[in-house]
């Protein structure tokens, strides 16, 4: 079990942590897709220039690609022959796809495999123009982890492309709060996140609250495309830089929310005690011409749910 954790790294590096990655420049057009190799220890990268460039088109385009290996390529499909594939649907930048009962099957696909598979499809899918995350559902339900959580949508920038250099990453539990029902009080959200030993605690807290629940009935607080410029820590307190896109929350939840997530979630750790937020450096900012930023915000045990 410990491989299966070690695989699903979060490697999330100096930028905003969610940028799509691939092995190298693409001419317009062309798409990697990956495969894995003949041990299904590592992802393989194939360049396939797609005969189309609309959306839906693509998205068949590079799904027929995925699961099936050129003859001249020494690869093979991430998925297993024995795993059905059903479809998909797009909300937003979220693309959903659905597999049959199959996928969960440790007998088609052993712990390895499917988390290289969970790469693969990421890595190969978010290439495509206004498609960010992918989320899998097996069985239309959404796929589970080893601890029975939600898996949640993915990126590429999720995942690194092996199982070498495992001693980069180690295991960090984090405790999250995003909206309850109402948008009016915290709930909050135990994870477990495999990261780079290089990104800190303080940045991998915001990029998860970027990146939204796993549990059925939590709200966002803050939008999927919040773009997170730098985290820096002195003397106790956190500072956070995003770009003009963080005053762009029209979620449906109260002013104060998207603060004191973010706040109530780095308080979690030892190291945080106050919170500065600013917009591309700058403190005097209004968050929707109610709550100023030019403040040092703690933590708030009131808006906190059950």
């Amino acid at each position: 079990m410990g491989l299966l954790l070690l695989l699903l790294m979060m490697a999330v590096s100096g930028g905003c942590g969610r940028e799509k990655k691939a092995p190298g420049p693409l001419e317009e057009g062309t798409y990697h897709i990956y495969y894995l190799n003949s041990s299904m220890t590592k992802l393989m990268p194939q360049e396939y220039t797609a005969d189309t460039q609309e959306q839906g088109a693509l998205i068949e385009e590079l799904m027929t690609q995925f699961l099936n290996v050129p003859n001249d390529v020494d690869s093979q499909v991430a998925l297993s022959d024995k795993v059905g594939y059903l479809g998909y649907r797009q909300e937003d930048q979220v693309l959903y796809l659905y597999f049959d009962a199959g996928y969960g099957s440790r007998v088609n696909m052993n712990a390895t495999r499917e988390i290289l598979c969970r790469a693969a499809l990421a890595k190969t899918m978010t290439q495509i123009e206004g498609i960010d995350y992918i989320s899998i559902y097996v069985a239309d339900q959404p796929l589970l982890d080893s601890y029975g959580n939600p898996v949640g949508v993915m990126t590429g920038s999720d995942f690194i492309e092996g199982i070498s250099d495992i001693n980069s990453y180690e295991k960090s539990q984090l405790k999250l709060f995003f909206a309850d029902e109402t948008g009016e009080r915290l709930v909050e959200e135990n994870r477990e996140v495999v990261h780079s030993i290089n990104t800190s605690l303080e940045r991998l807290i915001v990029e998860e609250l970027i990146k939204g629940p796993a549990v059925t009935g939590h709200g966002r607080t803050l939008p999927a495309d919040t773009k997170l410029l730098n985290v820096s820590l002195n003397e106790n307190i956190c500072y956070i830089n995003f770009d003009a896109s963080f005053l762009n929350n029209n979620l449906e939840v109260k002013e104060y929310i998207p603060i004191y997530s973010i706040v109530n979630s780095l308080s979690e750790i030892s190291t945080v005690s106050k919170v500065q937020i600013t917009i591309n450096g700058s403190q005097d900012v209004m968050f929707r011409e109610a709550v100023s930023l030019n403040t040092q915000f703690e933590r708030n045990l009131e808006i906190r749910g059950e």
